[in-house]
């Protein structure tokens, strides 16, 4: 099996869609000799957050100077961006060869009556052994839905259990309350392992305590309410931060947003626990310079600075909130021209109360997911907010035409709405696909 087949076979298991539940992954990793016992694993789960404070994470443990997996999901721009070693993307030919033996061991769960394993679960056990083969050190690991039935959650062991913000999104999936969300989303949590979490709402907060209390598992709650930012602009932001352990001034990350200074501190508070609970040998220095060094593509990321183009992968209501508070802060004094693509399950009004209204002309496009909100019905929700739409169903088509009306040095593009619609956008302009 080459790559191109490799990605068909994988492609083409979408039809199975998303079923939570761990028999099937764990039977087939089972049939592959369990690689993720293997693994050292930091699982992290939230509604929002989870992929920054990931990178957090593995760029510190990688300027320890160790060998760390990265587990994360969708795939931004290309597949292999969904599994890396220090950084660097699973290669094609690893991809191919793990890929032509999971095959062989679905074949075998089929011709013994199993399910056939979903697209993440085949991914999920792609990853695992991938890291197992490279004899990682570590391994941080993305939850893709969820937690509790996710399959990522057949790691029964992990260093540490981290949870990020916890908000209403895959309500049909997970619950429609805070409570549901939460209980679904600490069912990572394991027996006797630290938990970190980033401070949460009182409904969610007390779920994860008690499930805490239950598992005889020691919960830390990163100190996000002890940073002092001393500046924050449009390059980043600079701050202090005082934990249990230590007060780190001056600590610099490259990525906007107040809430990515939370991140940054979930990150640093999950490295204390892991080197407490594990005696894991993580110096200040590298705490500081993989914080310094870590990017999250995607994510209130500036593109072009000439007309300034920004691209955030605002998905649901809590990220939408995150870029209107970036707006207001630090691009208070820019003629916004929106560019937006939202999926039909998600929370279309909440989104757009937060985003619209900073956005002088707005253009609608469609995300490349066949669960794209319809022009249609985005036109028609966008009208109430602004009269000044304009349509294009190629995403293409709306960068040009977006490029064409940030006329002076006041303009800027915003992109936004779906990271499906952004990974397009940033493959545009990083010259992966032809304007």
């Amino acid at each position: 099996m080459n790559y191109r087949e490799a990605l068909d076979f994988i492609n083409s298991t979408n039809k199975f869609g998303s079923k939570l539940g761990l028999e099937n992954i764990k039977y087939l990793l089972s049939l592959i000799g369990n690689p993720h016992n293997d693994l050292k694993v930091i699982h992290v789960a939230g509604t929002n957050g989870k992929g920054s404070t990931s990178s957090f994470i593995s760029h510190i443990l990688i300027e320890e100077g160790y060998d760390v997996g990265l587990f994360t999901s969708p795939a931004l721009e290309k597949f292999t961006d969904r599994i890396k070693i220090n950084g660097k993307n699973i290669s094609e030919r690893d991809l191919s060869e793990i890929t032509s033996l999971i095959k062989l061991k679905i074949d075998l769960m089929l011709s013994e009556g199993k399910e056939h394993p979903t697209e993440f679960e085949i991914v999920t056990a792609i990853a695992f052994e991938y890291f197992k083969r490279k004899k990682v050190d570590y391994v941080v690991l993305e939850v893709g839905l969820g937690g509790r039935l996710d399959a990522t959650n057949a790691v029964d062991n992990p260093l540490v259990s981290v949870i990020t913000p916890i908000d209403f999104d895959h309500v049909n999936y997970l619950g429609d309350t805070l409570e549901k969300i939460a209980y679904e989303k600490a069912g990572i949590i394991k027996r006797n392992c630290p938990v970190v979490i980033h401070p949460q709402n009182y409904e969610a907060e007390r779920v994860i305590r008690k499930i805490c209390s239950d598992k005889n598992s020691k919960f830390y709650i990163a100190p996000v309410d002890l940073i002092n930012i001393k500046k924050y602009d449009e390059f980043g932001i600079l701050f202090d931060v005082k934990t249990d352990e230590n007060i780190y001034y001056d600590l610099k990350i490259n990525l906007m947003g107040k809430h990515q200074s939370n991140n940054a501190v979930v990150a640093l508070k999950t490295i204390e626990v892991l080197k407490s609970y594990h005696n894991i040998n993580i110096s200040n220095k590298s705490i500081r310079n993989g914080l310094f060094n870590a990017r999250w593509p995607g994510r209130l990321e500036i593109l072009k600075r000439s007309p300034l183009v920004l691209i955030d992968g605002a998905h649901n209501l809590h990220g939408a909130k995150a870029l209107s508070s970036v707006l207001k802060k630090v691009f208070y004094d820019k003629k916004i021209i929106g560019v937006i693509g939202i999926l039909e399950d998600k929370d279309v009004d909440g989104i757009l109360d937060e985003i619209v209204p900073f956005c002088r002309e707005i253009i609608i496009t469609k995300p490349d997911n066949p669960r794209a909100l319809s022009l249609e019905k985005l036109m028609c929700k966008i009208k109430k907010y602004n009269k000044k739409v304009m349509a294009f169903e190629n995403i293409k088509d709306a960068v040009n035409k977006s490029l064409s009306l940030a006329d002076d040095k006041d303009s800027m593009i915003l992109y936004c709405g779906s990271l499906y619609m952004i990974g397009k956008v940033r493959k545009i302009f990083t010259g992966k696909v032809d304007i």
